[in-house]
């Protein structure tokens, strides 16, 4: 398998259930054939408050992606480099090809916050009513297994190895 060289622009395309759900920028920081690691800005022109974190306009992300694993792992960072915490989302393993990098988003989602004191598990009600078990229960097993080791690995402080 073909990597990419650091440096290069690249569009990071988010799809849910058959859509494009988000398409923006970002600049590859390492490809080393497994794991896509890029950085982009926070993508929306405004505030987003999730009520556990809030992700402003000069946010920063250090987003990891796996191409033999259901999730990514994204660094927020505000402009000033402080790490707020990790975003989870499970997703099919991702794609890269050409400029783009394609990430099916299938709900499940997971919050660590910087400290490790808060890890929260996010969006099991959406997941449930996507009908992915029903449609491609060997899907939705493998995104269950996904958050569970995200979240075991976050409790145990393993995070940061993951994306060492």
């Amino acid at each position: 398998m073909s990597t990419v060289p650091p440096g290069t622009a690249l569009f990071v395309t988010l799809v849910k259930a058959g859509s494009t759900k988000i398409r923006y920028p970002a600049d590859l920081v390492h490809d080393d054939s497994t794991r896509v690691t890029v950085r982009a800005p926070w993508a929306a022109p405004h505030t987003r408050d999730f009520g556990f974190v809030r992700f402003e306009p000069g946010d920063v992300l250090i987003e990891h992606y796996w191409r033999d694993r259901w999730f990514a792992v994204k660094e927020v960072r505000t402009g000033d480099g402080e790490l707020k915490g990790w975003y989870c989302d499970i997703t099919r393993p991702a794609v890269l090809r050409d400029a783009e990098l394609l990430v099916e988003d299938l709900d499940l989602d997971l919050w660590v916050s910087a400290d490790g004191s808060s890890v929260l598990r996010l969006d099991e009600d959406e997941f449930e009513e996507s009908g992915l078990a029903d449609r491609d229960p060997v899907a939705a097993e493998a995104a269950v297994r996904a958050l569970d080791e995200l979240e075991r690995l976050a409790r145990a402080g393993g995070l940061t190895e993951l994306l060492s």
